[in-house]
């Protein structure tokens, strides 16, 4: 049986045509490559990601209080992970290597995906989103760990510790909003809310433009504090949220 030749109507080769020198456009070559490069390498996208949230995920308050008192924190307080709650617990030095490493780990997580992304030859734009995606991973971890069934901690100082690696002289500023508020105050959750709203903001002013590609990581990062503070926002509207009283055992 004869094979006829794949003929292509005039309507085809018009077609074909047309979109040759539609991608001969300058715009629309630069916004392919664009796309390429950045949705192509996602081997290395997963790694960071991954890297930042097992880096997150290790829930220090946890192991700090279940080592040292026998204590489940997630049984007391506020039933968090986190330092201020590591607190409730009687014991300052506790709640201190808990704000300490977990502000580390964030840090860390960060510092990591800078040293894996570059050396696979990420730089520029490309670079800020890959160390954006690992800042929010690592707060991912913290706030959702694997280990304690997807129940962390608010994030606070695993923020402190990402937005440090990211923009040091914004979390300076955002500390100092922090400590205003809580002097006034003596509430740790109205602090945390307000220094972390702040914190865009501030980084908005004082990054490069170039450095815009991390604002959505940073934005969402903030938010998801924020979100995590909703029971405090309740108890603070209503007059019932608890006081952080330093006083003599």
């Amino acid at each position: 049986m004869e094979v006829l030749p794949n003929r292509r109507s005039p309507a085809d080769e018009q077609f074909s045509t047309g979109r040759i020198q539609l991608l001969n456009y300058p715009i629309i070559h630069s916004a392919i490559l664009r796309a390429l490069q950045y949705f192509f390498p996602m081997k290395l996208f997963f790694t960071v990601g991954a890297m930042a949230y097992l880096l997150g995920s290790i829930p220090f308050g946890f192991i700090l209080a279940w080592a040292f008192l026998g204590t489940d924190v997630r049984k007391i307080g506020s039933g968090n992970i986190g330092a201020t709650n590591v607190l409730r617990t009687g014991s300052k030095g506790l709640g201190i290597a808990t704000l300490l490493l977990d502000a580390a780990k964030g840090y860390a997580a960060v510092v990591l995906g800078r040293f894996v992304s570059t050396h696979a030859g990420a730089t520029g734009a490309h670079l800020d989103v890959l160390l954006g995606l690992a800042a929010l991973c690592a707060m991912i971890g913290h706030v959702f760990p694997l280990w304690l069934k997807f129940r962390g901690g608010k994030g606070v100082a695993t923020g402190v510790g990402v937005f440090l690696a990211l923009a040091p002289a914004a979390v300076a500023i955002a500390l100092a909003v922090f400590v205003v508020v809580f002097a006034m105050f003596h509430y740790v959750s109205l602090a945390s809310i307000i220094a972390t709203a702040a914190f865009p903001v501030v980084t908005a002013l004082l990054l490069r433009s170039r450095d815009h590609s991390l604002m959505p990581f940073i934005v969402a990062a903030s938010l998801l504090i924020i979100v995590k503070h909703h029971a405090n926002i309740r108890r603070l509207l209503g007059g019932s949220e608890n006081r952080l009283e330093f006083t003599k055992r």
